[in-house]
């Protein structure tokens, strides 16, 4: 079968498109049909070498996946061969850049049927990413307020969406370019964090500041007083602390995704009932992988890219 994988860590120039061995599922796992699998700017950081996720070498890359289930390892029950399935994969085994990847059982949840299954590649990370800030890292309730900085992103087009749905008032920042993105989401309030001081702008205190902007940690710091006492500070920014505030009883939480099939299966049943719109972009074959990887090296990549094998 065919695979982008690297031998080594380094630049985008290490992910080779090759030939290798079909893989054969153990117990417990399924081989899936790979779809689609769904670029995520992790894969660049495990590429390069700077996100501390143990992989063994060679790895594929592609943690996000969608397809159908190929052949069953024994004492796997539940799912048929033919199924359509996603799944967010272990990130430190083999993921879905290629045309067949092994997936653990129990990660799988049927695919959402109201969209392409290609597409729903997009969904696992992303939005688990979103719900897990809110409501598990963040316990965000009904009738609180949320400040969201950096909500022009994926995830949070996602975060707005699960947070409104959950009956909170949402504060977004964003820039001019992705204002219509987060008001189509249903923010309630957007500040234009290229031309207005957030501090300023946020005038009543909220119970949650959910941070996915790679900010200072100073201004980070400072955005920490818009946390009302005893509130909560969660951020995905995985390479810095998150602040808190003890002295209030502002507690800080850095999010690092979990794999949680219950609950993707929950986030699918509201991409087919319409409350939440899958977030991808763009398509690309499998072999224009390794040039995705050297564009996003040079900057951020808007939505969620697709890569189909």
């Amino acid at each position: 079968m065919k695979a982008v994988r690297f031998h080594e860590v380094g630049g985008p120039e290490v992910l080779q498109y090759e030939e290798i061995t079909q893989p054969t599922p153990g117990a417990g796992q399924v081989r899936l049909r790979v779809a689609a699998s769904a670029f995520s700017a992790a894969d660049n950081g495990m590429r390069a070498g700077f996100l501390p996720i143990p992989v063994v070498l060679p790895h594929i890359p592609g943690y996000d996946v969608s397809g159908t289930i190929d052949d069953l390892g024994d004492g796997v029950d539940g799912f048929a061969v033919g199924d359509a399935v996603i799944a967010f994969l272990p990130m430190a085994t083999d993921g879905g850049a290629a045309e067949y990847v092994i997936a653990p059982a129990d990660a799988l949840v049927a695919a959402p049927t109201s969209v392409p299954l290609a597409d729903a590649a997009g969904l696992p990370s992303v939005a688990l990413t979103a719900r897990q800030a809110l409501f598990d890292d963040g316990g965000l309730e009904a009738g609180q307020r949320v400040l969201i900085v950096g909500a022009g992103g994926v995830v949070g087009k996602y975060a707005i969406a699960l947070a409104k749905r959950a009956g909170a008032y949402v504060i977004a920042t964003a820039s001019p370019r992705s204002a219509d993105a987060v008001r189509a989401a249903g923010a309630d309030e957007i500040i234009d964090h290229t031309e207005t001081d957030v501090l300023d702008a946020v005038t009543e205190q909220v119970d949650l500041l959910l941070n996915l902007a790679p900010i200072e940690l100073g201004e980070f710091t400072a955005l920490v007083r818009l946390v009302r006492h005893g509130g909560v500070v969660v951020s995905t920014t995985a390479w810095m602390p998150a602040p808190d505030d003890a002295g209030r009883g502002v507690k800080s939480v850095v999010v690092f995704v979990r794999s949680d099939a219950e609950k993707l299966a929950e986030l699918v049943s509201l991409v087919d009932s319409g409350e939440l719109t899958l977030e991808g972009t763009r398509r690309i074959p499998l072999t224009e992988l390794p040039a995705l990887h050297a564009e996003a090296a040079e900057g951020a990549i808007a939505g969620k890219v697709i890569v189909i094998p």
